[in-house]
């Protein structure tokens, strides 16, 4: 069974850069020296948002919490199953 997981910041004011900058530096190496990850990927989007997406074999592992001066809210996370594949 694949779980796509899904972890998505909201930068404080003006630190989008900062933001997208520590998750290359410190969430995608966590995430990629897992086991059973298949696929990471990350994101910016409008609203100095950046977000992560990761498929897994099996449980999810967590990614790391960034600096809370970087966030403008909490990090939000998500977990799928994956059901099809197009």
């Amino acid at each position: 069974m694949t779980l796509a997981a899904m972890w998505e910041a909201r930068a404080a004011d003006r630190r989008g850069s900062e933001l997208h900058a520590w998750a290359r530096e410190f969430a995608l190496p966590a995430v990629r020296g897992a086991a059973g990850l298949e696929r990471v990927e990350l994101f910016t989007a409008p609203g100095d948002r950046v977000l992560l997406i990761a498929l897994w074999n099996g449980e999810p592992q967590p990614v790391p919490e960034p600096p809370a001066g970087l966030l403008a809210r909490p990090v939000h996370r998500w977990t799928f199953t994956r059901t099809d594949v197009g």
